[in-house]
């Protein structure tokens, strides 16, 4: 380490002598070469905010640079309402501002026709009568059905810690307001229509991992903060936020077209995890921060891939902050799907088959896919840990095949079963020696206590393997730490040859934090906890995690192919990729319902083996007893194949979108 670089990160006093070292970084690092950018067109807010097009204070290149403080206070033009209250009168529904420093904010929508009305003054007078009154947190937005309006509130709230001073907040529940007198006068099927939508309407208020802030816009890593400029902190969260990570960005519409700013709050799905410890007798913090893609939304076994666009499922950028002596540094990992046009449709199977599907538009989908990784976030190292053997095998075959058509992409395949098949964990190693080179050069980013950017991120390494869960969260892990150890040897905290497993209580900590968040991720798109969590928290599985780990795959295999077919069609509906019509059927029902004939079918089959265990080992001889067993195990064999060749009729499946 040069003598100029310590001096670089010596204490505030230091810098104030040697204003000089603030020059001389290598100008190479903090310069992108973005691919030319479309010319841009003159469109709505709506239209503005679908497309990105409001993040003009972003330099293309997308992680960020230039100069600013990440933890400046917010000014009031930017703040949204902290605490509401909701009116409900009989004819409609009033949301008022309970928070001082924005007390005059108010809206209402009509219980009958979902109209909604700014109120620019209102007053407790303002109507005669005496209302239901209650208290809510934030309005995630209105969505519109056939036969009415639905407007979603935040009703509980838990605040999860702070992130560079803000109050970070855990959606905890929610509950949609219906305005759908007109459902009354609709058809029979009209109504079955709306009765399906809000069932979907239902699921959506348990969706875990929703966190939001009323004065920080959560959408933005730290390194496209600091690029936001004065003017554009004075403007609304939504007009700051990067579209790709609110989940509620289509929800948002109506309350931007009615310039309820102060109502807008844009919310990320993913995880937030944070915690405090004293690193060499300095109270420090280390914040992990992850963003769900809302491109390709959904559920694990229904949404693989990419789209024809080239987002990918499950695309998840994680942040991890740490805070230290005045210092704040950031480090960006992102994962999601091979980039390829694949799907692995539920068939009651314990493993379904993997099908690659043959496009033409495949080259250009991995294309588009790398070239916005690298307008966004710089140099790009693609890891693969996917096996080299079987249906895993042949996906990846075809992926590390088209990634030799893009040399400007690093791509690292690396069997991760293969080598950390018995659990060590140490074995990651063989990996991170591949791509430190990558890794160090990417760098990571670095604001001292002036709020000057010392160092920033200029690539990123992507990781996949085939949920992009389990396996990809071990690696990131262990990258995160690597990267970790570098930032506090550099800043001259830790001697070269100190790392942060030397610390016990430290170590610990990191470890928990990073399992927490495998398991908030896992849950969201997988609907359990992570697999493999053992090897992150201990380094090595467990027999307690291997037992946890078969709970969680019985488990997953009953909701991908009995619940997520619901859940995608929730997602879909939420996200906007599921347009509602006013004419016609939205959807048809399958000839016969899974909920109506899988009992039936799960009774015939379990009932049948245990009664023809039971006479079995009591038959004694006795010849009709006999005869029952084998009726009972026929009846029961020959249930099985007819609910596998009919697995459509009892698999829960999509109704609204195709895979694509």
């Amino acid at each position: 380490m040069s003598k100029t670089f310590i001096i670089r990160f010596c204490r505030k006093r230091l810098e104030k002598v040697y204003p000089c070292l603030n020059i001389g970084f290598d100008s190479q690092r903090l310069t992108q070469r973005p691919f030319p950018q479309p010319r841009r067109r003159h469109l709505s807010k709506k239209a503005k905010f679908r497309s990105g097009m409001e993040d003009e204070g972003v330099v293309p290149g997308g992680n960020g640079g230039g100069g600013g403080g990440g933890g400046r206070r917010r000014p009031l033009g930017a703040l949204c309402c902290r605490e509401l209250r909701l009116l409900e009168f009989p004819d409609r529904y009033v949301v008022r501002s309970a928070d001082p420093d924005a007390p005059d904010h108010a809206f209402s929508v009509g219980r009958s026709d979902g109209l909604i009305e700014p109120l620019f003054v209102w007053s407790e007078d303002s109507s005669s009568l005496t209302p239901k009154v209650s208290t809510i947190y934030g309005v995630v937005g209105i969505i519109k059905l056939p036969a009415g309006t639905y407007v979603l509130l935040i009703t509980s709230r838990e605040e999860v810690g702070s992130c560079l001073g803000f109050s970070i907040f855990h959606v905890m529940s929610m509950r949609f307001l219906s305005c759908n007198g007109s459902l009354k006068h609709s058809k029979s099927q009209e109504k079955s229509d709306e009765a399906y939508f809000m069932s979907l309407l239902r699921t959506l208020e348990s969706t875990p991992g929703l966190y939001y802030s009323y004065e920080r816009d959560l959408t933005l890593n730290l390194q496209r903060t600091c690029k936001l400029t004065e003017e554009r902190m004075h403007k609304p969260l939504w007009k700051q936020a990067d579209p790709r990570f609110v989940w509620n960005h289509n929800l948002m519409e109506d309350l931007i077209e009615n310039k309820l700013d102060a109502f807008t709050i844009p919310v990320i799905q993913g995880s937030f995890q944070s915690v405090q410890f004293a690193l060499k007798d300095s109270p420090a913090r280390i914040t992990l921060i992850s963003r769900r893609c809302n491109r390709r939304l959904g559920t694990r076994m229904w949404r693989r891939g990419a789209n024809l666009e080239g987002s990918t499922a499950n695309f998840i950028e994680t942040e991890q902050i740490l805070e230290f002596e005045g210092y704040r540094s950031s480090f960006i990992q992102i994962r999601g799907s091979i980039p390829l046009l694949w799907e692995q449709i539920v068939d009651l199977s314990y493993k379904p088959r993997l099908n690659i599907i043959n496009h033409d538009e495949t080259p250009k989908v991995v294309e588009r896919h790398f070239r916005d990784l690298i307008q966004r976030y710089g140099e790009t190292v693609a890891v693969d840990l996917t096996d080299k053997e079987g249906d895993e095998g042949r996906l990846s075959d075809a992926f590390a095949a088209e990634m030799e058509k893009l040399p400007y992409v690093r791509y690292v395949r690396f069997d991760f079963h293969n080598a950390c098949g018995k659990g060590i964990f140490d074995n990651l190693q063989l990996l991170y020696d591949q791509i430190k080179e990558n890794v160090e050069n990417q760098g990571y980013l670095l604001i001292n206590t002036d709020g000057e950017i010392l160092i920033q991120q200029n690539g990123i390494v992507r990781v996949n393997c085939i949920d992009c869960l389990d396996r990809t969260n071990v690696t990131q892990s262990y990258v995160a730490r690597k990267l970790l150890n570098l930032l506090l040897q550099q800043v001259g905290t830790f001697s070269s040859n100190e790392c942060i497993s030397m610390y016990t209580d430290i170590y610990e900590k990191f470890k928990n934090l990073w399992a927490e968040h495998g398991d908030e991720i896992s849950l969201e798109y997988a609907g359990t906890h992570a697999l493999k969590g053992d090897l992150v928290r201990y380094g090595r599985q467990t027999v307690s995690g291997i037992i946890k780990d078969g709970i969680s795959a019985l488990t997953r295999y009953y909701l991908n192919n009995f619940q997520d077919g619901i859940r995608q069609d929730a997602l879909d509906l939420i996200s906007g990729r599921y347009t509602v019509s006013r004419s016609g059927p939205p959807f048809r029902l399958n000839r016969f319902e899974s909920s109506s004939y899988l009992p039936v079918a799960s009774a015939l089959i379990v009932g049948g083996l245990t009664m023809t265990t039971t006479l079995t080992l009591n038959q004694g001889g006795n010849s009709t007893h006999v005869v029952s067993s084998v009726l009972l195990a026929g009846l029961s064999a020959g249930v099985v194949p007819l609910v596998k060749a009919n697995w459509k009729q009892f698999c829960s499946r999509p109704r609204l979108c195709g895979l694509l």
